[in-house]
């Protein structure tokens, strides 16, 4: 049940933070959608995702422009000479959810919000590092030295896999075509290029979901 406890939310427009944005509106009051340009390629998918999301759930969405992540990355998602999305280390941004989370923690601290929310998840966790709990765990305590108001991070997917956030997507009504989880640039910001690494794993969990029809939708 609904408190009136408030929350931010890091908001990519992908599955992950989709899904993580509707479970935490059950136990808080989400005022705020922060969506990032790091100078990732995908980046007007993601912000047009972002907005979309945003629109459905009426809450107030602002992009956060951090440049310098590119001048000092070399990955796929941001080097226009690197398109090897198929590589766990060759998408990997040092540090890129610990920042994304201590800039919110910044307007958590200003307007008091109780909760910072993320999409990590079960499955990523296996290969990200902050994507698992106890990534959750040690932030939770920086965050009693970092701030006065001590946020709260909060990961509800973080137990699930992909196919476990599809399905209750599906079991709760969500427009799963609003959401943008390519790591490519597309023509059609509305479709995926189900090449990438990241539409492999969303087209896989939509495949074995209870609906595999919406990969029409989607891809």
């Amino acid at each position: 049940m609904k408190t009136n406890k408030t929350g931010i939310i890091l908001l990519s427009g992908g599955l992950d933070s989709f899904v993580s944005l509707d479970m935490a509106q059950k136990i808080c009051n989400i005022q705020l959608a922060l969506t990032f340009n790091y100078g990732q390629k995908a980046f007007q998918d993601e912000e047009t995702a972002s907005k979309e999301i945003s629109k459905y759930y009426k809450i107030n969405q602002k992009t956060i422009e951090l440049p310098f992540v590119k001048e000092v990355s070399s990955n796929a998602l941001t080097n226009d000479n690197n398109d090897d999305f198929n590589n766990f280390n060759s998408v990997w941004i040092p540090d890129r959810n610990g920042l994304f989370l201590n800039i919110a923690a910044v307007w958590a601290d200003k307007y008091k919000y109780d909760y910072i929310i993320f999409g990590a998840n079960k499955e990523e966790g296996r290969d990200f590092p902050d994507n698992t709990e106890k990534f959750v765990e040690l932030t939770n305590e920086y965050f009693k030295y970092a701030t006065i108001n001590h946020p709260k991070v909060l990961a509800p997917c973080i137990k699930l896999n992909k196919i476990e956030m599809v399905n209750y997507a599906i079991d709760n009504n969500l427009p799963l075509n609003l959401i943008k989880s390519c790591y490519k640039k597309t023509e059609n910001s509305k479709k995926h290029c189900g090449k990438c690494m990241s539409c492999k794993l969303l087209y896989n969990a939509v495949k074995q979901s209870k609906k595999p029809e919406l990969l029409g939708e989607i891809f």
